[in-house]
């Protein structure tokens, strides 16, 4: 344990292989209490990277479905990669980057070019040439995976000759007469015009396709192609949505992270078929631009959730970002708030925090700049936003040491909260491995402590906390992009990294989980399947049934992490424990200030295999299991490996 850990006075556990006898003893002094814990610090985090936006939240299921790449029936769509983060010591799984286009000719490949004189939209628009013989000639889009049964739905732009005589569209699910589900267009026009599609799957497979077939005579021009499950609500995915509501967060942070520095959120707005495609700025694969603000925003109403979006200061400037907070927060006759009506939402939205920048001391952030340039351009941009939106609260970057001590320095006056990031790796040991995330929380505290009695631009502010980026981060990437899977130990060591942002109160205002979707997420998806990660599992029952008035507990018991709080209306208390011995442990537990009960409910997660993990086929192996506790006697058992939350009523 280190220094400041060991200051808690046997507040923070100290992690061991040792078991414990009923001897054992905690002690929770239900009158000394801390600050109420935020809400915010069990937030959530999106980015536009790998499968968390396209392939995890959104409902597209198309790769490129605005032709970003020329199709050439050349070079393959997908190049596989390795997987795997550079500091885990094991083989990657491949998971695959769109590198090319996804579609392929059919007939001959001369058959399909690439028109850049007057595309649809982006570069170029692809051209299907038809010679008038029978057989069909067109594209096909293919890896993609239906559910027998299930109605997809979608639309086609196209622009025909006048010898073009139909075109069909089909989606194909294996072999055989219920194969191929199909819609045929007959009546086309010579300018682009959007034609709806249909389609029921009639089997199970990942391995489908989209085609479309044209016959006839001349030029066929596809502008852009649409395909996602007929259940979608907005565009997003239906199994997706009902999970994240599950995880009931009170705040999402978006666009990102990384992206956010060379995004350009003008992009995103307006009608979506024409969005410009472009190159993701700091990650692999393409970003479609079909997720913008308008579709984020409904995104936090779809869940019931506050937006915190994230604003440009690497490649963008203050007047940009001043333009999209009057985009998303101005009235209908500001310059900005009319183009929001025009695109459909006359009335403002109202995000409650603006994350100004991220990772900004970072070498790989697009736009980083020395530390004594950036504090002007933090202050310039907050000056900005505030001219459009006085009461605007907002997050700065931070780095705990010389970058964040100058940010709380010269930027007091311009910040309501300070950002930090922490991730983690594997420690083979599972009590190392819980031990580092509760060390490292711990140390970025007493860190902040330091700064407010050492820094006089503090003095009568209360600048916390936001780490709206943590979470274990190793190992292959299986679901996409940084997409790792999460066991049994990251369930354990997320549990105790909450604790001590319990612990903590007083400086933690908000925590970003990083991220919710595929991209080291809460959440894992399959083309047509969707659950809860071990880690997930956590959040979602700390979220809603931990109390919100941290007390004191004095508990010396190794391997074994406890934290308390009562319920808002202190009618019962709360108990987190979680126990990373991989035997059971027992202990005496004594309520100072209010009666034991004989009883409490009791929710368990555990597995006695640290290595346990959820995944599309066993969507349980790690899950919340409700029972009652008996406490007769004032002895509580913990399981090996695992998290118990105790509600203790009177």
């Amino acid at each position: 344990m280190s220094q400041t850990s060991a200051l808690l006075c046997g507040i923070i556990a100290v992690f061991s292989m040792a078991t414990q006898a009923a001897s054992n003893e905690v002690t929770i002094d239900t009158s000394k209490t801390g600050e109420p814990i935020s809400p915010y610090i069990y937030g959530q985090f999106i980015e536009h990277l790998g499968r968390c936006i396209y392939g995890g939240i959104w409902s597209e299921m198309l790769e490129d479905r605005k032709f970003y790449f020329p199709i050439d029936g050349e070079k393959p769509g997908w190049d596989m990669k390795k997987g795997k983060n550079t500091s885990y010591e094991g083989e990657g799984v491949p998971y695959e980057i769109l590198v090319a286009s996804p579609w392929q000719p059919i007939g001959p490949k001369s058959a399909v070019t690439m028109d850049k004189t007057e595309p649809y939209l982006g570069e170029h628009t692809p051209v299907v040439t038809l010679d008038g013989s029978a057989e069909a000639r067109g594209i096909y889009h293919p890896r993609l995976g239906f559910v027998k049964g299930k109605e997809y739905a979608g639309y086609i732009v196209l622009k025909a000759a006048p010898g073009v005589k139909k075109v069909d569209v089909a989606i194909m699910c294996g072999e055989g007469k219920n194969a191929q589900s199909l819609v045929s267009l007959d009546k086309l026009q010579d300018s682009y015009q959007k034609y709806p599609l249909t389609f029921t799957a009639g089997d199970d497979t990942t391995d489908g396709r989209l085609e479309i077939r044209c016959y006839g005579a001349g030029s066929l021009w596809i502008g852009t192609v649409s395909l996602m499950p007929a259940d979608n609500v907005d565009g997003f995915r239906k199994d997706t949505l009902a999970l994240l509501r599950e995880l009931n967060s009170p705040i999402y942070r978006w666009p990102g992270g990384n992206f956010v520095s060379g995004y350009n959120w003008r992009d995103g707005v307006g009608e979506r078929d024409k969005r410009p495609p472009r190159k993701n700025p700091a990650w692999t694969g393409v970003e479609h631009n079909d997720v913008g603000i308008h579709e984020y925003m409904r995104f936090c109403e779809l869940i019931q959730t506050e937006p915190f979006v994230s604003l440009n200061t690497g490649l963008g400037d203050a007047a940009s970002a001043a333009a999209e907070v009057q985009y998303i927060t101005g009235a209908a006759d500001t310059p900005e708030g009319a183009r929001r009506a025009a695109n459909g939402h006359a009335e403002p939205w109202k995000p409650g925090w603006w994350a100004v920048g991220n990772e900004m001391y970072g070498n790989w952030q697009l736009g980083h700049m020395p530390l004594e340039e950036y504090v002007k351009k933090h202050n310039a941009v907050v000056d900005a936003i505030r001219q459009v939106l006085p009461d605007a609260k907002c997050v700065g970057v931070g780095a705990a040491g010389p970058w964040s001590k100058a940010m709380l320095t010269e930027c007091a006056d311009h910040m309501g909260l300070l950002s930090e990031h922490l991730y983690w790796q594997k420690k083979d040991d599972v009590r190392q491995h819980v031990a580092v995330p509760v060390e490292q929380i711990q140390k970025l505290a007493d860190a902040h402590r330091g700064y407010r009695k050492e820094l006089p631009s503090l003095a009568g502010k209360n600048i916390r906390v936001a780490l709206d980026e943590w979470n274990y981060w190793y190992g292959p990437n299986i679901y996409g992009e940084l997409g790792v899977r999460y066991f049994m130990r990251d369930a354990l060591g997320a549990a105790a990294a909450l604790h001590t942002m319990f612990r903590n109160s007083d400086i933690y205002f908000m925590a970003n989980y990083a991220q919710t979707v595929n991209v080291i997420g809460a959440i894992k998806t399959t083309q047509t399947d969707a659950f809860l990660e071990a880690t997930g599992q956590v959040l979602k029952l700390y979220r809603k049934e931990f109390g919100q008035i941290p007390m004191t507990v004095k508990n010396d018991i190794k391997g074994v992490d406890i934290a308390a709080a009562w319920t808002e209306d202190r009618k019962a208390v709360t108990l987190g424990l979680m126990n990373a011995n991989d035997k059971e442990v027992q202990f005496s537990l004594k309520l100072e200030g209010t009666p034991l009960p004989k009883s409490a409910k009791e929710w368990v997660i555990q597995n006695s295999d640290p290595e346990a993990c959820n995944d599309e086929s066993h969507k349980e192996r790690v899950a919340i299991q409700e029972t009652t506790a008996d406490l007769a006697g004032g002895t509580v058992t913990l399981k090996p490996y695992s998290i118990t939350l105790l509600r203790l009523e009177n």
